[in-house]
């Protein structure tokens, strides 16, 4: 195999990433932590958007799925038999809604992560696939469903917590999440999933179903008429987008000790395809840098100039998309094809462009 800087890219991010503990405080590597947990989301947008073709604004609505399925239950440990958590308390209710006792169970919680956003993906992309939405009107459609969800939260405020969300919890399976060893051993966990997602993608892509799938988005006219339904292949890259962004969301709730409408909402979704779409939405470690990239980037920015950091990001979509539409990732593919070295020849002073 030709050794290239694309190829080492991957194993250079995980060694870094595995040194990180040694070398940085356990607040930072909190936040790095966060930002891994982010990149398993940016990973399966790879999968549905670059492969599939399928632009979701609604992201969120999964990430949300998943961190509020945990959530729940790390809400319910901490509460004396026959207790309900506080809110419902305030909002007048007497004993906890049927549909929150079965995550009282830290197995059905963990479960409820994967299906709860896989099976809503699932039967949500079938019923709009099926009928060959897709396009413009597909991101419309996944916007207005998180415009819907994050309403829906805030408005539900005896069952959801409302606009402050789930948050006031400090413990998974008995050890304390603030805990430095603990910390440690979440990050550790966090690395790992990200290693298993871009595993699990990459072999998806470079198999029959990523052939078809990638079929689909450059003809699903001629797939179609070779005797191919594109409808199955879109909907499993849907679930399987969905799956990791709830479980994404689920680390994100352990590492940063909140879940709320303020984190699944529209602005959140959208910022999610700009992570991508700086990475590179036809790279999986492209996505990765994307995702953690900006989101130090806004940590840093954020903190510093709290009213410009939206118009800091929407500058950098612009920039990117007029300019670098492959992403960062599109840089180190433009040097192994040749066509950088083609690109700066032409720039030499003396030579006709």
């Amino acid at each position: 195999m030709r050794f290239t800087y694309a190829s080492a890219i991957p194993v250079a991010i995980i060694v870094l990433a595995a040194a990180a503990p040694w070398l940085i405080s356990s607040y930072e590597l909190n936040l790095m932590a966060r930002f891994l947990a982010l990149a398993i989301l940016a990973i399966g947008l790879v999968l549905v958007w670059g492969e599939g073709g399928i632009l979701s604004l609604g992201q969120g609505v999964f990430f949300g799925l998943g961190g509020y399925a945990l959530a729940m239950h790390l809400k319910l440990v901490m509460l004396d038999p026959g207790d309900i958590p506080d809110f419902m308390q305030w909002s007048g209710l007497e004993s906890l809604p049927w549909w929150w006792v079965p995550f009282e169970n830290p197995v059905c919680a963990i479960l409820g992560v994967v299906l709860v956003p896989g099976l809503f993906a699932a039967g949500f992309s079938w019923l709009v696939f099926r009928r060959r939405v897709g396009g413009v009107y597909f991101a419309l459609i996944t916007q207005a469903l998180a415009l819907a969800f994050s309403t829906l939260l805030i408005s539900q405020q005896a069952y959801t917590g409302g606009f402050n969300g789930l948050t006031d919890y400090s413990t998974l399976l008995g050890f304390d999440l603030a805990s430095d060893d603990m910390i440690v051993a979440l990050y550790w966990i966090t690395l790992a999933l990200v290693v298993v997602a871009f595993l699990g993608v990459r072999f998806l892509m470079m198999s029959r179903f990523g052939k078809l799938l990638r079929a689909t988005r450059d003809g699903e006219n001629r797939v179609r008429f070779l005797g191919y339904n594109p409808a199955p292949y879109k909907v499993i890259a849907f679930t399987v987008g969905a799956v990791l962004a709830g479980i994404s969301g689920a680390l994100f709730t352990l590492h940063a000790g909140v879940i709320s409408p303020a984190l699944v909402g529209v602005v959140p979704s959208i910022e999610m395809v700009i992570w991508v779409a700086v990475g590179g939405r036809n790279s999986l470690w492209g996505a990765v840098i994307g995702a953690l990239l900006i989101n130090f980037a806004r940590d840093e920015i954020s903190s510093a100039f709290p009213n410009i950091w939206l118009y800091g990001l929407g500058l950098m979509f612009v920039l990117v998309v007029s300019f670098l539409p492959d992403g960062i990732a599109g840089l180190f593919a433009a040097n192994r094809s040749g066509r950088m070295a083609h690109l700066l020849k032409t720039l030499r002073p003396g030579r006709a462009a």
